[in-house]
């Protein structure tokens, strides 16, 4: 069984990247918008700072998350948006102090968790590890949108190993939320880290091959950029159609990204 305890660092470390970004902003430039249509900085840290919450609730009160779940399932296509827009319309300190309280919270729930312990989730139950996987990747994902809106410059770093084996894992849920056949057989997918090294998952001889960036397969799969944007190639026409439809996130298909250079 997987020790967590590396991921739940790495979740600590992004969110501290991201805090630092965000700490000292403006009311401004908690006002401006990101690339997620209708979502401000403010949407963005208000988001967050809700699903820690129900990230908590799901390690530590089992009875509470049903009731959240309850609120989801009457309103399917709104609860994430209605949850962000509560978040945001608080002053920009308060909002900075409920997502601080809130991940410390999280954090020490999952290092609290005894071994094996899986928690209830919007999808599948999860283990420890991934529910920290899935608060760091969209730590990750959503702090790109933030970065964007302020023009800062991001340096991705080697925790992009956790979401890069994330969306590896998650191939089969992106083909049949499309309602697409899953592939029988497994890809091949190889990746270059930040750090140079060559992340591989896969069978050396499959037929169908992904190979690129770490950081560009982590964009297309939390969709924070097209696929035309990016330096991925897949050889083989299911990972092809992989790369046009991947996701990490659970849910209903995401609309994805524009390619740069179209028109909105």
């Amino acid at each position: 069984m997987a020790d967590p305890t590396p991921v739940i660092d790495d979740l600590r470390a992004e969110s501290e990247e991201l805090d630092l970004i965000v700490a000292e902003l403006s009311p401004e430039q908690w006002a401006l918008a990101t690339p997620a249509p209708g979502w401000t900085v403010a949407h963005q840290i208000a988001h967050l700072a809700w699903t820690d919450h129900s990230s908590v609730l799901a390690v530590t009160d089992h009875d509470a998350f049903s009731r959240e779940v309850e609120k989801a399932l009457a309103a399917p296509g709104d609860f994430v948006d209605e949850g962000a827009e509560d978040g945001a319309r608080k002053p920009p300190e308060r909002l900075l102090a409920d997502w601080r309280a809130g991940r410390e919270a999280l954090e020490k729930a999952l290092r609290a968790a005894p071994e094996g312990a899986r928690f209830p989730w919007y999808g599948p139950p999860m283990s420890t590890a991934s529910m920290a996987t899935a608060r760091l990747m969209e730590t990750w994902a959503h702090g790109m949108d933030v970065a964007e809106a302020l023009g800062v410059e991001r340096t991705p770093t080697d925790r992009l190993r956790h979401i890069a084996r994330l969306g590896v894992r998650t191939r089969d849920f992106a083909f049949g939320v499309h309602g697409m056949s899953v592939p029988f057989e497994e890809f091949r997918v190889e990746l270059t880290a930040p750090s140079g090294e060559l992340w591989t998952y896969g069978p050396e001889d499959a037929a169908d091959r992904v190979t690129g960036p770490a950081l560009d397969f982590c964009l297309l799969v939390t969709q924070r950029a097209h696929r035309s944007d990016l330096a991925l190639r897949a050889a083989g026409p299911d990972a092809d159609r992989w790369l046009d439809i991947a996701q990490a996130f659970a849910g209903p298909p995401g609309k994805g990204r524009q390619a740069k250079g179209d028109t909105p």
